[in-house]
């Protein structure tokens, strides 16, 4: 792709102008705001100077063959600058191409177990489980929000949040129902028996300013259940808040009232803004080929099958023969076939734009 020189023009001015107003800017938020767009600028500046150099040396080496004596030289850099140049010019393309804006952003992990009883828990568990995993292998941290078990193991439902450099941006294509193909333990003749749980990744983005009115939530306290003992709340310490314009309801059940109403709204600010950005994932659906990002919860979007150990993505016709190692954690396999797929639809879309 040959990217316009203006628009990689545009790039490096307001690169400049951040650096620029950074040394001058003397309020504390305006220096937080600024210092965070530096910090998205400066690889694609990085990346944008780098191809101007190698785009300027071509030139160079261009106008040398006019030279009898320098050809022979010339030619020789020119072939292997024009092997690498490619190179360049994608990685600035692929910088270059709309982004999420809340890719680098925490997230709100949810597993919820769907079809099939006692074993959608278990699976649900097990989901969960392998997103720990993963999580660890990153150096992210997981804070449990709230969960509710199953009566056989596993989960009904749970909630937590996972803290981290671009948590979202790994995660958010894991949003969908996952379906589980396997004989139960509890299956005596050995029939294999098919479950669900849905997944939701919701970004946790700090500054985002969601209005919310005093009169459009609701906020009840109640009695947490626990696993017996010193465990269980002798107060009535968990809080359920519930959005009345959208019917959103969120809990948390700490044993501080106060820490479970902060964590509560914090969770609901989630939810309201995962909300905008659903409706503007479906308005852009219609042009966008690849089904990848759509958002769509309700989506079937992966089966693990355990008797032939494989695990297969719907959306990109991927199958995996690794399923022990995918319960595992080792998810990377899966999530950059699925970050590919999605960069060759945004380098479509940047096309597009130059024509």
């Amino acid at each position: 792709m040959r990217l316009p020189q203006a628009r990689l023009d545009q790039v490096l001015d307001r690169f400049h102008e951040v650096e620029a107003r950074m040394g001058a800017a003397t309020d504390g938020a305006e220096i937080v705001r600024l210092a965070k767009e530096h910090a998205e600028l400066k690889p694609v500046a990085d990346a944008v100077q780098g191809l101007a150099r190698a785009r300027a040396e071509m030139a160079d080496l261009e106008a040398m063959m006019a030279d009898p004596e320098m050809a022979a030289m010339a030619q020789d850099e020119l072939q292997l600058l024009g092997e690498t140049l490619p190179g360049l010019e994608h990685e600035v393309a692929l910088l270059l191409a709309p982004r999420d804006a809340d890719e680098n952003a925490s997230a709100v992990l949810e597993v919820r177990a769907g079809t099939g009883g006692d074993e959608a828990a278990l699976f649900a568990g097990d989901l969960f489980r392998m997103y720990s995993r993963y999580a660890s292998t990153r150096g992210w941290r997981i804070e449990l929000d709230s969960a509710t078990e199953g009566d056989a193991g596993g989960y009904k439902e749970i909630i937590a949040t996972v803290t981290g450099e671009g948590v979202f941006g790994r995660l958010k294509f894991e949003s969908g129902v996952h379906r589980v193909q396997r004989v139960p333990s509890t299956e005596s003749q050995g029939r294999i028996h098919t479950s669900a749980a849905t997944v939701a990744v919701l970004p946790e983005v700090e500054d985002v300013e969601i209005e919310i009115h005093d009169k459009d939530i609701r906020i009840d306290t109640y009695r947490s259940s626990g696993s017996g003992g010193q465990h269980v709340n002798t107060t009535d310490s968990a809080v359920r808040i519930t959005h009345l314009p959208t019917g959103i309801m969120v809990t948390s059940s700490e044993k501080s009232q106060h820490v479970n109403r902060d964590k509560a709204m914090k969770n609901l600010r989630v939810r309201l803004y995962d909300m905008q950005r659903q409706a503007k994932d479906l308005a852009r659906s219609d042009t966008r080929k690849s089904q990848v990002g759509s958002g769509d919860r309700s989506e079937r979007i992966r089966t693990y099958n355990y008797p032939q150990g494989r695990v297969s993505d719907h959306r990109i016709n991927l199958t995996l023969h690794s399923l022990p190692q995918i319960m595992e954690g080792d998810i990377d396999p899966l999530l950059n076939a699925l970050i590919a797929e999605d960069q060759a639809a945004r380098l479509a879309d940047l096309e597009a734009e130059f024509g």
